[in-house]
């Protein structure tokens, strides 16, 4: 079966069992997995049972397609995403984004935990992305395209919508966290970054570092879908580097994932 039959065809599975179609796509990073406890659940949907979907391989990564209301918008909730550390290709991480999109989202909400370069910030603080760099050697977008699904060549300049950033940063300013603006350079993994690859990330002019959301991001822009995402900062890239821990990840993770639960929660009810 041809990509973009099993792209249609797992996104009629999914249609047949929902009541409404989603106008919201989230997608939730390690340690994130709160956001979930505020949205009242109409159907949970195991990624096993999805027609060609991927399943994750990553233990603190939940496979489900969660159905529901956030206030009284319809959203569909990512619990558990997929990388190409994991041995996917990218083709296959970005499945659930061109699902998400024939199921009718109109806007998608990404998270991730990510290393902090910049030294004005801090563990735990938050960052909402402006812009990226892409240092992933495959990209969604290679080989042949998917006419009914965007451009051959998608227009990048604004990856990340503008206008959902200056809401986000208003939402933000009631926060206890710190909330920062600024470019996100994703890498392969899954290993960390050397001493040496921290510094060059940052001379090129990233902010934080990751291993994910580029390419889901290239793939909602290509169909036309506005994106917001945003960055749990787990751990600090700069100076005297710790070594670091997934447990640590997870813990940084834990102590800024309430405002950032509320920074998402918020954007999506108060959206006209």
């Amino acid at each position: 079966m041809e990509y973009l039959e099993q792209i249609k065809f797992s996104a009629d599975f999914i249609q047949s069992k929902i009541m409404e179609s989603p106008k919201y796509g989230i997608i939730l990073g390690t340690g994130l997995g709160g956001l979930v406890d505020e949205v009242d659940v109409e159907l949970e949907i195991d990624y096993e049972e999805i027609p060609h979907f991927p399943v994750s391989t990553v233990e603190f990564h939940k496979g489900k397609l969660i159905f529901g209301k956030l206030g009284d918008k319809s959203v569909v909730v990512m619990k558990g995403r997929f990388h190409f550390y994991e041995g996917y290709t990218m083709k296959e991480v970005t499945f659930p984004v061109r699902v998400m999109k024939l199921l009718g989202i109109e806007k998608l909400f990404i998270s991730n935990a990510a290393g902090a370069l910049n030294s004005d910030y801090g563990k735990s603080d938050l960052m909402i992305l402006d812009d990226h760099i892409n240092l992933q050697t495959e990209n969604p977008l290679v080989g042949k395209n998917l006419d009914e699904l965007g451009d051959r060549f998608p227009d990048m300049s604004q990856p990340y919508d503008f206008s959902l950033i200056d809401r986000g940063l208003k939402i933000s300013k009631s926060f206890d966290t710190k909330v920062h603006r600024g470019v996100y350079v994703g890498v392969n993994g899954p290993n960390l970054e050397t001493r040496a690859e921290y510094k060059f990330l940052r001379i090129i002019g990233a902010d934080a570092v990751g291993m994910s959301t580029v390419p889901e991001n290239i793939v909602a822009r290509q169909m036309g879908v506005p994106v917001f995402a945003v960055s749990v900062l787990t751990d600090v890239c700069y100076g005297e580097i710790e070594k670091v821990s997934i447990e640590d990840i997870l813990k940084a993770a834990a102590k800024a994932e309430p405002d950032m639960t509320k920074l998402i929660k918020e954007l999506i009810i108060q959206d006209l």
